[in-house]
């Protein structure tokens, strides 16, 4: 098999991540629930991961980190936790129904008012199109750092310059760069950063959670057992366990923490370097097959690993379906979750075929994935 699914989830782990579960399914108890040296090794894997995943994205500090289940969850408690009656919201065109959803839902019930910054046909934003949907009751900006159907990266720095300009909070959806793309929360005015496991960082699914800057309040999105201040009537108020109510998937946090200190050793400059020259050869080997249009802005390489395509007006889940059947290629069809991004490209009855890569792919497998597509293409 090739596996160029990995927006989707990385299939591939360092085996470092494998042995870090492995380890801690045969060894931890409940972190925070005991003082018993299975509880304290469970509790010393928490912070480990918490330590790293502060370092790597410049988080003020480890109990600023907060674990979830996955991106949705921690986007689900940002954006559920930080706005009240007569707020606004500015929002783009790229986003994951992670952030749209729950969005639309507080639009629904009256507590939001939502404007969206429009794509272009490239997938690209208008920075100004930020400043021109300011109002007095404008709160934040809710955004994905890069969208996961083009592999287009917003330029946070611009958006987090205008969100300081205004006193505005910056909610980032990390979901698609968190691992595989340089975030500096401090230098690009990010108030709340929400990421996910499986993907980027190599960790296992059911992983992800929020780094929330100092300052930034969240109203708790479920309160319950904390394993401290048992008999108050509320939740405790300290963080990070003010928004981590119930066991934490500490067997989980340990392959995270396992797949964030191999990114810290490897370096993320050199993982985005690496994975984005994939992606580039593949992009340069299918571009000019006749009937094959490539999605997105390839102007220059500061992207994500991905590409989208289409060939001719082939469903794209029967094109993806020929990948797996004919060639072993895993690829992702359909509409990704990403409903506005495929009304803005025109292909929201068509979808796309997604193709993204990992550190653990080859060359050599782009290479047939190029063949796989050419051969496809003279089908038509």
């Amino acid at each position: 098999m090739i596996y160029l699914d990995n927006a989707a989830t990385t299939l591939k782990k360092p085996d470092c991540v494998a042995e870090a579960v492995t380890a801690a399914l045969c060894s931890m108890g409940n972190s925070s629930r005991g003082t018993h040296d299975s509880s304290l090794k469970s509790a010393r894997a928490v912070f480990s991961a918490r330590l790293a995943l502060a370092k790597l994205f410049h988080a003020s500090g480890p109990e600023r980190v907060v674990f979830t289940q996955n991106s949705t969850e921690a986007l689900n408690i940002a954006i559920s936790g930080l706005f009240q009656k007569g707020d606004h919201v500015i929002t783009t065109d790229l986003e994951h129904n992670s952030v749209l959803r729950p969005l639309y839902r507080l639009e629904d019930e009256g507590i939001i008012t939502l404007s969206v910054v429009p794509a272009d046909k490239q997938g690209r934003v208008d920075y100004g199109d930020f400043e021109n949907r300011l109002r007095p009751e404008t709160r934040a900006i809710v955004c994905t750092h890069a969208s996961n159907l083009t592999g287009n990266v917003l330029d946070l720095y611009k958006i987090g310059a205008v969100a300081r300009a205004h006193g505005l909070l910056l909610v980032v959806d990390a979901s698609q760069t968190a691992g595989a793309y340089p975030i500096d929360m401090e230098a690009m005015g990010i108030s709340v950063l929400c990421f996910t496991g499986h993907k980027g960082l190599l960790g296992p699914q059911g992983t992800g959670g929020m780094c929330v800057a100092e300052g930034v309040d969240i109203r708790p999105f479920k309160v319950g057992g904390s394993g401290v201040q048992s008999y108050s009537r509320t939740h405790p108020e300290e963080m990070p366990t003010r928004l981590e109510a119930g066991t934490l998937n500490g067997h989980g946090i340990a392959g995270l923490g396992a797949g964030v200190a191999f990114l810290l050793d490897k370096g993320v400059d050199a993982v985005h370097a690496y994975e984005t020259g994939l992606a580039k050869r593949f992009y340069e080997g299918v571009r000019d097959i006749p009937g094959v249009k490539v999605y997105g802005d390839f102007s220059n390489w500061e992207r994500t690993a991905v590409v989208a395509l289409n060939i001719a007006d082939y469903d794209s889940g029967a094109v993806s379906d020929a990948l797996w059947e004919d060639y072993g290629i895993a690829t992702r069809p359909g509409a990704h979750c990403a409903p506005r991004m495929h009304r803005a490209l025109g292909t929201a009855q068509q979808g796309a075929v997604r193709f993204s890569f990992s550190l653990f792919n080859t060359g050599d497998e782009i290479d047939a994935a190029i063949n796989a597509v050419k051969e496809l293409a003279q089908c038509e």
